[in-house]
């Protein structure tokens, strides 16, 4: 399939800097809040602190650094022009691999990953579990563009990917991600299993097992808990997105304390706290780590385009979390299951959406942004699964 394609160099205008320092300093702070610690959201301590480090100290030109060490390219594919960060190994034989992030994170959540990947004797693997990695923007997520219709959601993304990769030369490859990815991923293995040599999940999402009901174990009890207390007390932002993403667009797209605020929470709720605090903050994520996110999505003016892919596709996912819906996805599949991550499946409840797990990994230290928290065991991971597929 022919694409086209553009090299691509992140550059953002010096203005675009200045303005955002600007607007954080008029910031109208609200008063705190009459509960203490973070019943009612984040701290007004903790935005204060975060907020000002961002005006300060923040250097968003590192994180373009990390970017532009990577080939980087615009590509027409679908419809839609994608971001996408391609990276060959040097290594014959390299196993290509599509890693698709989710929200609230992006390519600088996972481009960390290239260099242990793409050259993994220089980080203490085997030539032979070279990969060449292919890392693309969701469609209205960071550098790629905005789609003007309905419709793109999981599965229009997943042929996306497919195209994608098929104009790249890739007629045999693996695909892994997590949140959004984790749903993509699984797409493109329904949707073109004869190329996909495999999808790495992590985690799956696959929900309990009617007939197992009456016989839950105490991990499998413990995940129902947790999912059910997550729904009840920090579901607002999905339900949000899913009704009336335009609507919060207005307030993100303007302030960037409000932005700020909408991500940063997720981003320190979601990771592993067992692994901090990281400068002061109760999550894994260090304040570098979680600006990283949001100054993305600030200087793309994507919290409204990014958002619409909830009211595409959630749903779905609902569905496939609760167990309600599992059609199968038959290619070989491999899972990292980390212990602050939510939802947490267990391994017979994957099976019925999954039937050939080939790996299963239970680790104990990490959260919902393995590639920023453990990176080293979701690399461990990814070469252990996909060794044997290639």
């Amino acid at each position: 399939m022919s694409i086209h394609i553009e090299p691509f160099r992140v550059q953002v205008p010096e203005s675009d800097l200045v303005d955002l320092r600007a607007r954080l300093a008029r910031t109208r702070w609200p008063e705190p809040a009459p509960s203490p610690g973070w019943s009612h959201g984040v701290p007004l301590e903790v935005m204060r602190d975060l907020c000002r480090y961002w005006a300060t100290d923040y250097r968003w030109r590192a994180a373009e650094t990390r970017l532009n060490a990577v080939p980087q390219y615009r590509v027409d594919v679908n419809g839609v022009r994608v971001h996408v960060l391609h990276a060959r190994s040097v290594q014959p034989g390299a196993l290509p691999l599509v890693l698709t992030h989710g929200w609230p994170g992006s390519v600088l959540e996972l481009v960390g990953l290239v260099g242990p990947l793409t050259d993994p004797v220089s980080h203490g693997g085997a030539p032979e579990d070279a990969f060449d990695v292919v890392i693309p923007s969701l469609p209205g997520y960071g550098f790629s563009a905005k789609p003007t219709g309905p419709g793109w959601g999981i599965e229009r993304i997943a042929t996306t990917w497919a195209q994608l990769m098929a104009g790249l030369g890739y007629t045999h490859y693996g695909a892994t991600g997590s949140d959004w990815g984790t749903s993509v991923s699984s797409a493109l293995g329904a949707l073109v299993p004869h190329q996909v040599a495999g999808v790495h999940l992590v985690p799956p999402l696959a929900g309990p097992d009617p007939t197992t009901t009456g016989d839950l174990t105490d991990a499998e009890r413990d995940a129902l808990a947790r999912m059910h207390e997550r729904g009840r007390t920090s579901s607002a932002y999905s339900e949000m997105h899913r009704t009336a993403p335009q609507t919060i667009g207005y307030a993100l797209l303007d302030s960037p304390a409000g932005l700020c605020a909408w991500m940063a929470e997720k981003l320190i709720a979601w990771s592993d706290h067992a692994l901090g605090p990281t400068d002061d903050l109760p999550g894994a994520l260090s304040r570098d780590q979680i600006l990283d996110q949001i100054t993305l999505y600030w200087l793309t003016g994507t919290a409204a385009s990014s958002a619409r892919l909830y009211a595409q596709s959630i749903e779905s996912v609902s569905r496939w979390i609760s167990g309600a819906y599992a059609e199968p996805v038959r290619v070989p599949v491999g899972a990292s299951i980390f212990p602050a991550e939510v939802p947490r499946t267990s391994r017979r409840w994957a099976a019925r959406r999954y039937p050939d797990i080939r790996y299963w990994a239970e680790h104990d230290r990490g959260g919902h942004f393995p590639a920023l928290e453990v990176p080293d065991l979701l690399v461990q991971d990814l070469r252990a699964f996909f060794r044997p597929l290639r």
